[in-house]
């Protein structure tokens, strides 16, 4: 992937993502992560080799929540399947049925203005679960969340997840929030980015918060953490 200015941003990058895999994808700043998921939904056009996507059920969440301020949570989460023509009664059925599902009942009539940063993250979930999506790609959704709140987030995507059955990919700078998802790991290079390493996650789902305190999780971690440092170190020298 080359931009209009030069800049070789992704090279040489191959993998696949099937329906019940959840894969994610851990790299230094600048290396091509958003990109790559740019490109994979197809808000990019790639500049060379092939990307085959099943793009009619797609669901993408940004880094920032991308509610619009004038609508309640209610008429966020109805918004894509208001754009795809789903009558009124159908769509509000719906939208109540995922905004229950991200543990929200009871703020249906709340503007955004009104909700912490999580809890608008779960609006932009469940806008995104409401049309079904087969393939669900995350941006870094929870980056800019306390530590705390970014933990029960990531226990309730594995909820979601297991229950939905998706093929999920997502970025994220956090090596414990990719192992913590994840079935399998890959590690980018500084740009342009490659796919240096991969990881498998043997833990089962549903996996317990406490499984982030257990021996054999801090040694993925830590396997994939030296493995980000020696491709950075590699890249940069």
């Amino acid at each position: 992937m080359i931009f209009p200015d030069g800049t070789e941003a992704l090279r040489d990058v191959s993998f696949d993502v099937r329906r019940g895999e959840f894969v994610t994808v851990v790299g230094p700043s600048g290396c091509g992560k958003s990109t790559l998921l740019k490109v994979a939904s197809g808000l990019l056009d790639h500049t060379s080799g092939a990307v085959y996507v099943d793009r009619k059920s797609l669901g993408y969440t940004f880094q920032d929540a991308t509610l619009l301020p004038w609508r309640s949570v209610m008429r966020n989460v109805e918004l894509l399947l208001e754009l795809e023509g789903v009558p009124k009664d159908q769509r509000r059925a719906v939208a109540k049925e995922h905004i229950d599902l991200v543990g929200l009942s009871g703020f249906e009539d709340h503007y955004p203005k009104r909700l912490s940063g999580g809890m608008k993250m779960r609006v932009s979930l469940a806008r995104s679960l409401a049309t079904k999506p087969e393939v669900f790609m995350f941006d870094e959704p929870f980056g800019a969340l306390d530590e705390i709140t970014r933990e029960r987030l990531n226990d309730e995507l594995l909820s979601l997840f297991v229950k939905e059955g998706f093929a999920g990919l997502f970025i994220t700078h956090s090596i414990y929030e990719a192992v913590f998802l994840s079935t399998r790991v890959l590690v980018m290079s500084a740009r342009p980015g490659r796919i240096v390493a991969e990881y498998e996650v043997p833990f089962d789902y549903p996996r317990e918060p406490s499984l982030r305190f257990e021996p054999e999780f801090a040694v993925l971690a830590g396997k994939v953490s030296e493995s980000l440092r020696a491709s950075s170190v590699v890249a940069s020298s």
